[in-house]
């Protein structure tokens, strides 16, 4: 998959260093990965992905420490990093309109 806006991860690792490992660790699954559908996903994260409107994903990073949200398309096969942050900052965004 072709992972549209890694800066996004960087700055954030940046600002969060114990994030580095977690995200580097996701970033290499998504751009390595061949995902046609929403289970072929699930099929590698399991609970730790959960699917929304928009062709939106959250993804539970470092146990839930951190969130992901990203917008798939399988047909042009990218993942555009839409959020990422801590579990407050989520907490303080609505994930279907970041």
């Amino acid at each position: 998959m072709n992972v549209i806006a890694k800066r996004t991860l960087v700055q954030f690792w940046a600002r969060h260093p114990q994030a580095r490992g977690p995200l580097s660790a996701w970033y290499a699954i998504a751009s390595h990965a061949e995902w046609r559908s929403p289970q072929d996903v699930k099929e590698v994260f399991g609970s730790n992905v959960d699917f929304i409107a928009d062709n939106r994903l959250i993804f539970d990073i470092a146990g839930n420490k951190y969130r992901l949200i990203v917008r798939m398309s399988y047909e042009f096969k990218s993942v555009l990093i839409k959020f990422v942050g801590t579990h407050a900052d989520y907490d303080r965004i609505n994930p279907e309109s970041v």
